[in-house]
């Protein structure tokens, strides 16, 4: 298996607290997040590919010593994440897993993830329907219905996590389509919408995994970064 980390994009929400530092190199436990990550991948025996664009010089840094695959998106400030896996393309081949690299989850996470045998299931979180990023609607048995930003509160299944997988089966749908939408120079669009494209049509189905209360975060404010050093926090007083 292999895992693709997206962390190109220049943040700009969290900008003016952090200035120019990229969200995935922010320290946590006194480590950069993405070392945390790709640490954590590498122990279970997962080749790693990082996508860089903005600062990408810093995120190598975070980085030095470890065995990474790099691949750079020159437009990253006028392209969005479908442009960073495009020209990463080379590697979609086996099971793969893509996650965006600003964000913080668990062993547990990602062992669910691995072991899940749908051919594309993106992570969720159930329990974060009213305030979140990036919101689903889901049938009964968990596939993608709806999806946004601002989908309305009654429709609202479940957050997206920011971590999903495609399995080698489905991969030659999923380039395809990518291909698709580059092609027709829809390099604003996020990484994600190849695979909603699926569900706008009920082509295939793209499944959700809960991650059943299990600690994670996305950074995307301030606000975010601090719930990862608070947890971390309670973590360690609750062992004293």
């Amino acid at each position: 298996m292999k895992a693709i980390l997206l962390a190109a994009g220049r943040g700009t929400r969290i900008s003016r607290m952090v200035k120019e530092i990229p969200k995935s190199t922010l320290p946590v436990k006194g480590i950069p997040l993405i070392q945390l990550t790709v640490d954590m991948l590498q122990r279970k025996g997962i080749e790693t590919v990082v996508c860089v664009g903005y600062q990408q010089d810093m995120i190598r840094d975070a980085l030095k010593g470890y065995e990474v695959t790099y691949y750079f998106n020159p437009f990253y400030d006028v392209t969005n994440s479908i442009a960073s896996l495009w020209f990463a393309r080379q590697e979609l081949k086996d099971d793969c897993l893509v996650i965006n690299a600003d964000v913080f989850f668990s062993d547990e996470i990602l062992k669910m993830i691995v072991e899940d045998e749908h051919q594309a299931v993106m992570m969720v979180d159930k329990s974060r329907r009213k305030t979140g990023d990036y919101f689903f609607s889901t049938t009964d048995n968990g596939c993608i219905r709806k999806y946004g930003k601002d989908l309305p509160l009654q429709y609202r299944s479940c957050e997206y996590v920011g971590v999903s997988k495609v399995t080698r089966r489905f991969m030659p749908y999923f380039m395809k389509r990518m291909e698709e939408l580059i092609g027709a120079s829809k390099h604003g669009l996020w990484w994600e919408d190849t695979l909603y494209s699926f569900t706008n049509a009920n082509e295939h189905q793209i499944y959700t995994r809960d991650v059943e209360g299990l600690f994670w975060s996305e950074i995307d404010y301030f606000d975010d970064y601090e719930r990862i050093l608070n947890y971390f926090a309670s973590q360690k007083e609750n062992k004293l």
